[in-house]
């Protein structure tokens, strides 16, 4: 992590100064008649991924729909590309290379929004379970967004120069499909890039504005397995037992002084358990209990001090409640997903772009989130530029009534009743990215 950190910094030295095209008045105007000309179409391919979602390494059918879009604007297309993961290329001459990714999978969450085009998708995961399939993360849009934007720049090839790597990947919601396209050769087999752009929905913004945040903006995202071993007894004697639920219950409450008392108060970073099982019976004290933690920071000190920490407070607290075994603390270096940067350059001349595609009242700086991911590996690794901005995606009259006194919030990223409103949605981003590219490449 401390070798990928340095890569950050130094991309940040060499980049201080960044030179983006104007995209002119004229090109903006082609960029809209483009979207006006697709509008319809890509509202259709919205409904069919909304409706028809599939989970992290599933996406079959999403990666054939977005492969079939590349293929009709024209595109190189490449697929399989680490798992189900689809590459399109434009090759349109010298000039600078652009990367925009946008992700496939879905959730396993049963949707309640009562759309017409809800999904009514069950599977049976791993563990025998049935459960419903949503996209509440809103990939349905940035899948749209994606080949939206790949057949803007091939109908727009008069206008710029370069290479665009569109990127369709999979598995972002477990934190894989990134370094999974990056390790079969996603920058061996393709050009590599300067910049790498992307876009994430954002549930509290209206569509038709767009956010960013310079510097650190999705944290590092950490899963850690604590299994604490005790000595099972009967629950009338616990004297003749060592259990483990009660020496759980310890480490839980001691790991909440990590950021407290041993994090710089000036950064950020979250220890969270959201899972805590032991037992089988009232009166049976258990052999074993075993809690599953995320944890998030920025900064690679962060991150190490918040690991160790709780390696050390779990042995620790399980030595002094009797346990005669130290826990196991298992760091799940496969579902570590690390956070994603955004080069303040980049960001700067970005926003400008931005302001002058959607409108400056329609661009906000936002804060960074303790939210992660895996877009952020991309950029480090081809010593390039990062960005990713944030589009809004609720409706005008349901971010007013969401505004008023007392309303209820509105559904979160996540939510069973995440809602998009599909044609300012789109369309901002599809405008966005499009020009976003534009001023990176070779405009004319």
């Amino acid at each position: 992590m401390a070798q990928w950190v340095f890569v950050i910094v130094a991309v940040w030295s060499m980049h201080i100064d960044v030179v983006m095209a104007d995209v002119s008045p004229d090109v903006q105007r082609r960029v809209e008649v483009c979207i006006d000309s697709q509008m319809e179409h890509w509202i259709g391919f919205y409904r069919t991924a909304h409706a028809n979602p599939e989970l992290s390494n599933d996406e079959v059918e999403s990666a054939t729909r977005v492969a079939d879009a590349f293929f009709a604007a024209g595109l190189e297309i490449t697929r399989e590309v680490g798992g189900h993961g689809v590459v399109g290329v434009i090759r349109n001459g010298e000039g600078p290379v652009v990367l925009i990714r946008g992700d496939m999978d879905a959730l396993p969450i049963t949707e309640e929004t009562g759309l017409p085009f809800a999904s009514n998708k069950k599977v049976t995961r791993t563990d025998g379970t049935r459960t419903g399939v949503m996209h509440a993360c809103g990939h349905d849009v940035h899948q749209t967004v994606l080949i939206a934007t790949a057949r803007s720049l091939s109908m727009l090839r008069d206008h710029w120069r370069g290479t665009v790597i569109f990127v369709a990947q999979p598995a972002e919601e477990i934190g894989q499909g990134a370094r999974r396209m990056i390790e079969d050769g996603l920058f061996t087999k393709f050009p590599k890039p300067q910049d790498c752009i992307a876009l994430h929905c954002a549930a509290d913004l209206p569509a038709g504005k767009i956010g960013y945040t310079s510097g650190w903006a999705l944290a590092n995202v950490d899963s850690v397995d604590i299994t604490i071993h005790g000595r099972g007894g009967h629950g009338a004697y616990p004297h003749k037992a060592i259990d483990p639920i009660v020496a759980g219950s310890q480490v839980v409450l001691a790991l909440q002084t990590i950021v407290s008392r041993r994090i710089d108060p000036r950064e950020s970073a979250v220890v969270t358990v959201g899972s805590f099982h032991a037992g089988t019976k009232h009166n049976v004290i258990p052999d074993s209990a075993t809690l599953q933690l995320t944890v998030r920071s920025y900064g690679d000190d962060s991150r190490r001090k918040l690991l160790d920490s709780i390696r050390q407070i779990a042995t620790d607290t399980c030595k002094a409640a009797g346990c005669e075994t130290p826990p196991d603390v298992k760091v799940i270096e496969t579902d570590f997903t690390p956070a994603t940067f955004n080069d303040p350059a980049l960001s700067q001349a970005a926003a400008e772009a931005l302001r002058a595609s959607v409108g400056a009242d329609n661009v906000v700086e936002l804060p960074p989130v303790m939210g992660g991911e895996d877009f952020g590996r991309f950029a480090p690794a081809v010593g390039g530029r990062g960005f990713m901005f944030w589009l809004g995606v609720v409706g005008a009259d349901r971010y007013a009534t969401s505004q008023k006194p007392g309303a209820a919030p509105l559904p979160p990223l996540h939510s069973s009743k995440l809602q998009v409103d599909p044609e300012p949605t789109i369309r901002t981003g599809v405008k966005a990215m499009t020009c976003l590219a534009l001023s990176l490449l070779d405009a004319s």
